[in-house]
């Protein structure tokens, strides 16, 4: 049997992480068996569903590349085959027409809630002589007798007693259908095989198995997975970081990096921490999936990325430091730029985790002469600093290449003129990188070149 997996958001709201995972999850379970990976949108809330959030689906799944093997199925499109399955459900009296009113709708459950009882309409009596109101809603004929069971992928066997179940709506008395029923109709359609999704719908997988069984069909294979909670356990919310995928998208965070993370929240492969996508597939079997929710913490997530931005290539990073900075300042980005960075990038490496990070703190490198000081940092610029770094300047054609020479040299400088390290470090940074925080003077030397380097000084202290 060919494995067939699918990820089915509804554009009702943003592609968050939870979805993203589900997405992920279904994806690396098909492509280890050499399935496939389907998408359907599930739109059929019209009132609820905007192209905003259908672009912001696509959009974030497109980045992840999880957009699906095949074109994406649109539920709304499939209204006439969920009416037709629906009409052979009540011939077949697997279903029946209920026409209570909402008053005595309301009325029935209080009273089986009272009794411990499930839902259960008088109109499933094919005797019932109730007066026929408006129009009908179809609900399921749920057995009274046996169990449902379920041998879930993560949660095991569950077997529910089908006394407990209500006779579920399939088809809304303004003859559309419910999600129960389309569901159902629209994966049997996709000819889906196993579905890997949050645990809050194990209550629907109960009542769709019987939907299966009604049809004779087969159903799939579930796999519910505890939903994604905050750092601190709480459910996940914005203050956690759930917020669309597209923000990590352009807070600079790579995909590979995301989908790592994500593979890693709910599902282990050993210890393994660090791994690409093809890995990933390799070992992903549907076992290792945990019972417990999984925390999201960017923080880590920050982490990984730090991982696979020190994996990128040199010519990459330069391509990509280039596309995210931003070229608003009209000025020419440097001959040097490349061979500058090339000498920094190992320590720019070192302090930042995101490529928009590193390319937002290095203008200093991309563009040539005077940086732009902040605000901070100017305070430290003054006619003493200013003196130093005059004097610092005229012996720049002294400095030794290497790292330990420079350093004797510099310490020696120093006592003669008796000045303090601290006293020509801060200021020299400023005047290089317009701020404080800064790779090593030499690294700077070194990658700006002498005479860049007497040029800012020059330029800001004359």
């Amino acid at each position: 049997m060919k494995v067939v997996t699918r990820f089915a958001p509804s554009p009702t709201g943003l592609l968050h992480i939870g979805g993203a995972r589900t997405a992920l999850f279904n994806y690396l379970y098909a492509k280890h068996y050499n399935g496939s990976y389907l998408l359907r949108i599930e739109d059929t809330d019209k009132d609820r569903s905007t192209d905003k959030s259908l672009e912001s689906i696509f959009e974030g799944l497109k980045w992840l590349g999880l957009i699906g093997d095949q074109p994406a199925i649109y539920q709304s499109n499939q209204i006439d085959k969920h009416k037709e399955i629906a009409n052979k459900l009540a011939i077949s009296d697997k279903a029946y027409y209920c026409y209570l009113s909402q008053l005595e709708l309301e009325t029935i459950r209080k009273q089986n809630k009272l009794q411990g009882k499930p839902f259960r309409s008088p109109w499933r009596d094919p005797y019932y002589r109730g007066e026929r109101i408006g129009k009908p809603v179809l609900r399921i004929r749920m057995p009274d007798t046996g169990q449902t069971n379920i041998l879930d992928l993560v949660q095991g066997n569950i077997n529910v007693a089908n006394q407990q179940l209500d006779d579920f709506v399939l088809m809304r008395s303004d003859d559309s259908p419910t999600y129960m029923l389309a569901v159902v109709v629209d994966d049997h359609d996709m000819g889906i095989t196993h579905i890997l999704r949050g645990d809050d719908h194990l209550n629907n997988a109960i009542r769709q198995t019987k939907i299966y069984e009604a049809l004779n069909w087969q159903p799939p294979v579930f796999g519910h997975i505890p939903l994604i909670h905050g750092s601190d356990g709480a459910k996940l919310s914005k203050r956690h970081g759930a917020v669309g995928v597209e923000a990590y998208k352009n807070m600079g965070f790579y995909p590979e990096a995301v989908k790592n993370y994500l593979a890693r929240l709910g599902w282990s492969h050993g210890n393994e921490e660090y791994f690409s996508q093809e890995q990933a597939i390799s070992w992903f079997d549907g076992s290792s999936l945990g019972r417990s929710p999984a925390r999201f913490d960017l923080q880590k997530l920050v982490a990984v990325n730090a991982q696979w931005l020190k994996k990128e290539s040199f010519e990459r990073l330069h391509t990509q430091i280039l596309e995210y900075h931003t070229l608003q300042k009209n000025k020419k980005i440097s001959d040097k730029f490349k061979e500058r960075l090339k000498i920094l990038l190992p320590h720019l490496l070192e302090r930042n985790s995101i490529i928009s990070e590193l390319a937002s703190e290095i203008d200093y490198l991309i563009y040539d002469g005077r940086p732009e000081i902040n605000s901070e940092a100017n305070k430290f610029l003054n006619d003493q600093s200013c003196n130093v770094l005059q004097l610092f300047s005229n012996i720049l054609h002294e400095l030794p290449s290497d790292a330990t020479s420079f350093q004797i040299f510099i310490d020696d400088w120093l006592t003669k003129q008796k000045i303090k390290m601290q006293d020509l470090g801060i200021p020299l940074r400023i005047v290089l990188t317009g701020g404080k925080t800064a790779p090593s003077i030499f690294d700077l030397i070194q990658s700006l070149g002498l005479k860049e380097v007497s040029s800012r000084i020059n330029e800001i202290c004359n």
